[in-house]
């Protein structure tokens, strides 16, 4: 939702950051790596119980994300194996976080809670699937009520929360759950909307390619059965 509304406004926004970080000699690469590095430290801020200095390390580690598709396009260095990085390490990101949030519920709240993170991240991953595997077949997944952004956005406002709403974080994983389901739900509708169309169109071009294919065999076929002009005309006494 976030990414289809304020996408533009914040390239724009983000851009001559990016030609400035161009002339530092960083990679697009770089700073994938330091937002994976600080992702990793909220992860143990917030395990340890820290979660004023992991929600920091959170907002922090968003920075470098931002950026990174700035630098790329400042540099003129934007490739599918950047692309394939930063959302590798998207997914790691997610993980770490919500691995930190499993270990303080460990400690902290009742233990069954602990699934509560993992069922976010397995509902998250889906959607990640959906959207990657959709591409692969050329359809649109994008969009939603929780996507990433949403994701990281709600994690902050229950860090916030924590530790004057006692439980506020449990709630705030119970929604990310519900909207994350949701957000799997829309998006399979979606693509599977756009499935329905393929195999028909499919069919038209293998119809069409099919029927060429006879054409072109009858036109090989007339050719075969002409009798040639050497034979039709009749040749001069000698």
């Amino acid at each position: 939702m976030f990414d289809g509304s304020f996408r533009k406004p914040v390239d724009a926004a983000v851009k001559p950051i990016g030609a400035a970080l161009r002339k530092t000699g960083l990679t697009p690469d770089h700073l994938t790596i330091v937002g994976l590095l600080i992702g990793a430290g909220a992860a143990v801020a917030v395990g340890a119980g820290r979660l004023r200095l992991g929600l920091l390390l959170v907002i922090l580690a968003a920075l470098p994300d931002l950026l990174d598709g700035a630098l790329a396009k400042a540099s003129k260095s934007a490739s599918q194996r950047g692309a394939f990085f930063d959302s590798t390490v998207d997914r790691i990101t997610d993980a770490l976080l919500l691995g930190g949030i499993t270990y303080y519920f460990a400690e902290t709240e009742d233990p069954r809670l602990t699934v509560l993170p993992f069922a976010v991240m397995a509902v998250s991953s889906v959607i990640s699937y959906q959207r990657a595997k959709a591409e692969s077949l050329g359809l649109d997944a994008k969009g939603g009520l929780m996507e990433r952004a949403e994701r990281i956005v709600v994690l902050c406002v229950g860090l916030f929360l924590e530790p004057w709403v006692d439980g506020a974080l449990v709630w705030i994983l119970w929604g990310m759950l519900v909207l994350s389901t949701i957000t799997a739900i829309q998006r399979f509708v979606k693509v599977w909307t756009q499935a329905e169309v393929a195999p028909v169109t499919q069919a038209r071009i293998d119809l069409r390619r099919e029927r060429r294919e006879e054409r072109r065999e009858a036109r090989v076929a007339r050719r075969r059965t002409r009798v040639p002009l050497r034979e039709r005309v009749p040749r001069r006494p000698q």
